[in-house]
């Protein structure tokens, strides 16, 4: 650190006062580098440059600071929340990464005269109330669900004002006739009906279920009472359909009112903080925090962030929390207990549980590559798509490369496991057929291929792909019913044109999705098959063209001829060698008489 900037730092910290704030590093250009809180600035941020830090990191936080800000706030609380809004914000370098949840769904309540209840995956500040996030989508669609069957309420987006209605703007929809909804658009639903349906929905969703149980029951009761057995049968019929939503609930103990719990689970690079929110002796719901750590943060510092950050996530008001170890911080209002028997201890344990096996579920995901991942799924989509009787594990993909009717090559590309096996690759010279004949030509090549894998007594495919429609596909027929191979290996032909997929003794081809996976993969095996003959193609043109050329050489016979070739591979390229180089290669008359030949200079 720069003696001049040293001072300026040193000036800075000394003037910090000792209250609660958040504390904001800079670096040269001006960029926020990190974020923290205190409970006392001054302390808090001395110690970053009175000790040897063993922590690389650390260091290399402390030599790029250029600038140091502050804002003193009233409580701790108020700092750790304003620490989680400004990571998240800024994203500093040096600070604990928090993962950005905004795909995770929410189930909004929105703000309407009668409200819709659905899903969704962005929050808008629009005075709608949201409940979640959900790191289950089925837990958010059985919710959904439930609330259509027991509540019945509106999915259109009609302005339901109270002057449209009383105008007779709408009609019922077929939402109505089926049952589906009670017809708050034209006035067949009262609006404080609707809105008692909205409150008790909001009561579930903040897990308070036997609340909701016991209002019906004394509804549905009331309703007896006074001879209204209709009305009592449609509360009897929603009683029925909590109670059983209610018992899917894990009930852990009827003791425990409102507790949140959290606990923390860590590898060298990532903390995992589980949280479970239990209502009434039920666990209502579970969410696992994954943070990367970035300066060898202390097991109290991670926890602390992700009791702030899952708080405000979840909209949690819980007053007490169950922890695994005393926290050195405080929420007002709030009680923190590190249980060491009975059920909360057992939800704690609970909890840690749910942390552990996060991370060991993660580090088996990250041992096992994601092509590895895929590749039993797209084998499965494959089998199913072109209806084989077995997954293509072993595929073979064959094309013909025939340009202006010279040099007539074949090459045969292998996919093992969807990925390309290029060890296994083969070019073919064609060697039968005179002319471009492409159907001759397919038939020789796979008949040579499958008769030598026969007689080395080597795995076949179980899908060969052939690059063409109907006449390549039958030239490659042909061969292997010559090997009796015909039935026992499945073949398809795939044509350019309209990516048209061809079975055996079918005239109507398959047309696959264009986004499918069995096409993609059976794309990029044609393509490689006609990347690698091109290729080869091109190679043994360039050779016959130097060949032919040396040829004209008096003096440069055949021998003289391949040593070029192996060597030098061009004739270009043989110009560019020096003559020593040559020499070396095909001794010194020859490499004169070539030298002399092209005029190249000793």
């Amino acid at each position: 650190m720069a003696t001049k900037n040293a001072e300026y730092l040193k000036s800075l910290v000394t003037v910090l006062p000792d209250q609660p704030g958040i504390y904001q590093y800079f670096d040269q250009s001006g960029k926020i580098i990190y974020v923290g809180k205190a409970k006392n600035l001054k302390k808090r941020v001395t110690s970053y440059f009175v000790k040897n830090h063993q922590n690389r990191k650390t260091e290399l936080l402390v030599r790029s600071i250029s600038d140091i800000k502050h804002m003193v706030v009233e409580t701790e609380q108020d700092a750790l929340l304003l620490e989680n809004n400004l990571i998240k914000k800024y994203q500093p370098r040096y600070n604990i990464r928090l993962k950005d949840d905004k795909t995770y769904p929410w189930i909004v309540i929105k703000n309407e005269r009668f409200p819709r209840v659905f899903q969704t995956r962005n929050v808008i500040r629009d005075g709608s109330t949201y409940f979640g996030p959900y790191t289950s989508i089925f837990t958010v669609r059985m919710l959904l669900e439930f609330f259509r069957k027991t509540y019945k309420l509106r999915n259109c987006k009609l302005n339901l004002s109270e002057e449209n209605i009383r105008l007779k703007k709408f009609k019922v929809c077929l939402e109505f006739h089926i049952g589906n909804c009670l017809g708050p658009c034209v006035g067949k639903l009262a609006h404080d009906q609707y809105m008692k349906s909205i409150d008790q929905i909001k009561e579930i969703l903040k897990g308070n279920i036997s609340g909701v149980i016991k209002y019906l029951k004394d509804l549905m009761n009331q309703f007896s009472s006074e001879y209204k057995f209709e009305e009592a049968a449609l509360i009897k019929d929603k009683l029925e359909l909590l109670e059983k939503f209610q018992s899917k609930s894990t009930v852990v103990s009827n003791s425990i009112s409102d507790v949140d719990v959290f606990t923390i689970d860590q590898d060298e690079d990532f903390a995992y903080i589980n949280y479970l929110k239990i209502i009434q002796g039920a666990i209502m719901q579970t969410y696992t925090l994954e943070l990367k750590k970035v300066l060898d943060e202390s097991p109290n510092e991670l926890l602390e962030l992700a009791i702030v950050d899952i708080r405000q996530k979840i909209f949690s008001n819980a007053k007490e929390i169950l922890v695994p170890f005393k926290l050195d911080f405080e929420l007002e209002g709030v009680k923190f207990l590190v249980p060491k028997q009975g059920d909360k201890k057992k939800l704690l344990d609970l909890s840690e549980r749910n942390a552990k096996y996060y991370r060991i579920e993660k580090q088996k995901h990250m041992s096992v590559p994601k092509t590895e991942k895929n590749a039993t799924r797209i084998l499965e989509t494959m089998q199913k798509d072109l209806q084989l009787k077995s997954q293509p594990i072993h595929i073979e993909c064959f094309d013909n490369s025939n340009l202006q009717g010279t040099n007539p090559v074949a090459s045969c590309v292998v996919f093992r496991n969807t990925r390309p096996s290029k060890k296994d690759y083969r070019h073919y010279n064609v060697k039968t057929v005179v002319g471009p004949d492409d159907f001759a030509s397919m038939e020789e090549i796979v008949f040579r291929r499958y008769r030598r894998l026969i007689y080395e007594e080597k795995s076949l495919p179980q899908l060969i792909v052939v690059d063409g429609g109907k006449g390549q596909l039958g030239a490659a027929l042909n061969a292997l019913e010559k090997l009796e191979l015909r039935g026992k290996i499945a073949i398809i032909g795939i044509a350019k044109r309209l990516e048209e997929i061809y079975f055996p003794g079918d005239p109507v081809p398959l047309y696959l999705d264009k986004n499918s996976e069995t096409l993609k993969i059976i794309q990029q095996l044609r393509d490689e098959a006609h990347r690698f003959g091109i290729t080869f193609h091109r190679n043994k043109r360039s050779g016959e063209f130097i060949k032919s050329e040396l040829e004209n050489i008096s003096g440069i016979g055949e021998k003289t001829i391949t040593t070029v070739l192996k060597r030098f591979k061009s004739i270009e390229n043989l110009k560019k060698q020096g003559y020593r180089v040559v020499a070396d290669e095909i001794g010194d008359s020859k490499a004169r008489i070539i030298f002399d030949f092209y005029k190249l200079t000793y």
